[in-house]
């Protein structure tokens, strides 16, 4: 049966990136959470964001000056709630 996984994204968003891509592997439900900092774009980052729009993953924020779907903190913190593992970078 597969898992909800939640990728948090703080600090190091490269590789909070880099792990949701590797998450897909095992046929997991894996959600990213771009949370309250502007995503820095560099190499790493447009690739990995443009592995995840491959897969359908989706990717959220509660940044405006992101361009993913916007959720306030508190629908996050809710939507938390109905995940099996929550993987904070």
């Amino acid at each position: 049966m597969p898992k909800k996984i939640a990728v948090l994204v703080r600090d190091r968003q490269a590789e909070a990136l880099r792990m949701a891509v590797g998450l897909t592997l095992e046929d997991d439900e894996v959600s990213v959470f771009v949370m309250d900092e502007k995503l820095v774009f560099n190499e790493a980052v447009v690739l990995n964001l443009e592995t995840l729009k491959e897969l359908g993953i989706k990717v959220y924020s509660n940044n405006p000056e992101n361009d993913f779907e916007q959720m306030r903190t508190d629908g996050i913190a809710r939507a938390l709630l109905h995940y099996d593992s929550i993987i904070p970078y």
